[in-house]
């Protein structure tokens, strides 16, 4: 049975994790989320592949067949290293761009609109993508660092995230975009709060279903025809097995939350 280590800094690549117990049939997983180092966001590349690598060391460990980075900072960061350093499959997450830029562009809606971490904004990773497919230059980008934060305090609709999302769209024409790439995984949590931001038919793609099918092609294992069987899922914080029943409610709680959105 294919065993699959999935990290992010903290909750937001359960959104990924919730997406492939979905869809595949019924692997064990490791997830590891890295909290002593959230959020990834505001690090340097150079500390991100540091904490990256050691994630890596710890998952292989224990067994991993396969590594999903789930993260778009990390992965902006640190994935390709990673693939150099280590001898298993590794699996990033990359800005939904080619996909929302192959939209058919609507009376005065034709541009992307990204939103991410600094530094996934940052990174030559996420320009060269937007180099290779948007010669049009139609793709704008905004950061929202603070989705991370409140991601972790479990604070996903409440005032101080809808006036976050007011005051950071303050100026930006939202009915000029045909779609949104929610570039971080923790934003996912936040796709009913966005969505009210844009007018009605605003695509929002991400590429988790992407790398699920990724991840389903490098094990060779079968795409689930209906809802599988219960996954068995070990969870770490930053090296430390989770077993506090408190701590696997809550992670059971998200879980139920992204049941309830996708």
């Amino acid at each position: 049975m294919a065993r699959i280590g999935f990290f992010d800094s903290g909750v937001g690549g359960i959104t990924v994790l919730h997406e492939a117990m979905r869809m595949l049939e019924a692997p064990e997983y490791l997830y590891y989320m890295d909290t002593a180092h959230v959020p990834y966001g505001t690090k340097t590349a150079e500390e991100i592949r540091a904490y990256a690598a050691d994630i890596v060391s710890f998952l292989r460990e224990k067994g991993a067949d396969l590594i999903v980075i789930a993260c778009n900072t990390a992965t902006s960061a640190a994935a390709a290293a990673l693939r150099e350093r280590f001898d298993l499959p590794i699996v990033g997450m990359e800005p939904a761009v080619k996909p929302a830029l192959a939209l058919t562009p609507e009376e005065g809606r034709d541009r992307v609109l990204v939103l991410a971490t600094p530094l996934t904004l940052r990174e030559q990773k996420l320009q060269d993508l937007i180099a290779r497919y948007d010669a049009a230059h139609r793709v704008d980008l905004l950061a929202l660092p603070e989705l991370v934060t409140f991601a972790e305090e479990g604070q996903f609709d409440t005032e101080a995230v809808r006036a976050y999302l007011c005051e950071s769209l303050r100026e930006t024409e939202t009915e000029r975009y045909r779609a949104v790439v929610p570039g971080c995984t923790h934003f996912r949590y936040f796709l009913p709060l966005l969505k009210e931001r844009f007018p009605e038919g605003t695509a929002f793609i991400d590429g988790t279903e992407g790398t699920v099918r990724r991840i389903a092609e490098l094990l060779q294992l079968p795409l689930a025809e209906r809802a599988p069987a219960p996954a068995k899922v070990t969870y770490y914080d930053s090296g430390r097995e989770i077993t506090e029943e408190d701590e696997l409610r809550r992670i059971a709680a998200l879980q139920e939350q992204l049941g309830g959105l996708f």
